[in-house]
């Protein structure tokens, strides 16, 4: 797959390939196509909307409906293309850029692989039988269906397996095929499978484990090889071209910028602490704390305070104020403006490069690492669990939310823990889950501000 900045390149099927090639592409080899520059980027990050989606939904325990209708969505609203012909080049070139992203740690492929898979999995269930026949061919699956004598033979010990997991039994039309045990090992470790004399009989709706299998060790394989090739000559061969967006992609945030506040324009002085209270997220809110109890916070705590304020609608007037009240009862006025009221201009734009500072997104929060004396970084990942859990009953979460968000802390799925603090407070879902401390603002006064308004 060669790199090129025109702005023009040649479909990777010709018309009468396309009709030939299976419906889920199988990405054994990179495809002989050239691909914009622009493309390479934005069609990874369509993609990655998709397999980050996908996790979110699982990581919040989603039934297996749910997270059809969810992938199905995902799919249609980040994979289109204006050019229909292009829907399949869009999805191929997507997932080779991703391999070359996620294939650089062990974590990293390890969660590209997961979700790879699942995506793999939901697409491979949408097809009908004979599209699924086809892709089981082009693994080249031997197994033949078993013949009615031998459903016959062994159609009591099928009906059995069928009861214990509450399916209607099999019917002499039903199609099972006879594997190898060891090529279907979740269906033999979830005991969904009838097993007889080193060999599983897979029903038809089964059929998806013994292809998911295939698929993700090929693709674990190719992982490997793809990490071999970008240590050994692509990181240093595209080190000013293609490295750079390789190395930013998997910490992408995909969402608003919040750079300028959009939907609450601006926020008044005098409100700032009933807002701190009400719609401020953990992070934001134990900063706002720590602020008013100390008059001062370090640097990386300014930052990430400071630009908050900004996007949710402090004005540039209104944050020189916020900020010398405080500071100037620790450090003295004449102290402050001589050192911080400067970098409070600087995040406005007002000095320096003049640029449009963006608030710090979920990703960037928790990828942080405050030092002693720090205030900034995620609670949820960096609070002890006694400190969180005493954080999280001041902001007013009940006891039995208290232990479902805990449970994500746990898992490390500490966006999730805030969206369910989130939706503690709030008494709504909150389905797109919390991917930005603004969002969580701007979420929270879409809920709050009816009810502040029907009650005026």
């Amino acid at each position: 797959m060669e790199i090129v900045r025109p702005h023009s390149h040649r479909n990777l099927f010709s018309s009468n390939d396309a009709a030939s090639a299976p419906t889920i592409p199988l990405y054994r080899s990179a495809p002989p196509l050239e691909v914009r520059l622009e493309d390479f980027e934005s069609f990874a990050i369509d993609r990655l909307r998709v397999l980050k989606g996908i996790s979110d939904g699982l990581s919040r325990g989603k039934k297996p409906d749910e997270m059809e209708k969810l992938v199905s969505e995902l799919w249609k609203v980040n994979m289109r293309h204006q050019h229909a012909s292009e829907v399949l080049n869009k999805d191929i070139i997507s997932h080779f850029v991703l391999r070359l992203v996620y294939c650089r740690t062990e974590d990293l492929r390890k969660w590209f692989l997961s979700m790879e898979c699942a995506l793999f999995r939901y697409r491979f269930r949408f097809l009908t039988a004979e599209a699924q026949r086809a892709i089981m061919d082009e693994f080249d699956i031997t197994c033949k269906a078993v013949n009615i004598m031998e459903f016959e033979s062994i159609k009591e010990k099928l009906g059995q397996v069928a009861r214990s997991m509450g399916q209607p039994l099999p019917t002499g039309d039903a199609i099972f095929y006879k594997v190898p045990f060891e090529d279907v090992p979740e269906l033999v470790a979830g005991r969904r499978v009838l097993l007889s004399q080193g060999y599983a009989y897979v029903a038809m709706n089964q059929v998806v484990s013994l292809v998911a299998t295939l698929f993700r060790s090929q693709l674990s394989k190719t992982l490997i090889l793809t990490n071999r090739k970008w240590t050994s000559s692509i990181r240093e061969q595209e080190k000013h071209r293609l490295t750079p967006i390789v190395e930013a992609l998997c910490s992408s945030y995909l969402g608003p910028d919040f750079s300028q506040p959009k939907e609450y324009a601006e926020i008044s002085l005098k409100d700032i602490d009933q807002l701190a209270k009400t719609s401020f997220p953990l992070c934001m809110r134990h900063q706002f704390d720590k602020l008013k109890e100390d008059h001062h916070l370090k640097h990386g705590g300014r930052m990430q305070l400071g630009l908050f304020l900004k996007g949710v609608g402090l004005n540039l007037d209104d944050a020189l104020a916020f900020w010398r009240a405080e500071f100037s009862k620790k450090v003295g006025l004449e102290k402050f403006e001589k050192e911080y009221a400067y970098t409070i201009r600087h995040n406005y734009g007002k000095e320096g490069k003049r640029t449009d500072y963006t608030p710090y997104s979920c990703y960037k929060i928790i990828s942080s690492t405050p030092g002693a004396g720090d205030h900034h970084g995620c609670p949820y990942r960096h609070f002890s669990e006694e400190n969180l859990r005493a954080a999280l009953s001041r902001m007013g979460v009940n006891s039995r939310a208290m232990e479902d968000v805990m449970n994500k802390v746990r898992n490390r799925h500490y966006q999730l823990a805030c969206t369910l603090t989130f939706e503690a407070l709030h008494g709504v879902p909150c389905d797109a889950g919390i991917n930005h401390p603004n969002q969580y603002f701007n979420d929270s006064q879409k809920i709050l501000q009816p009810k502040k308004d029907s009650s005026t």
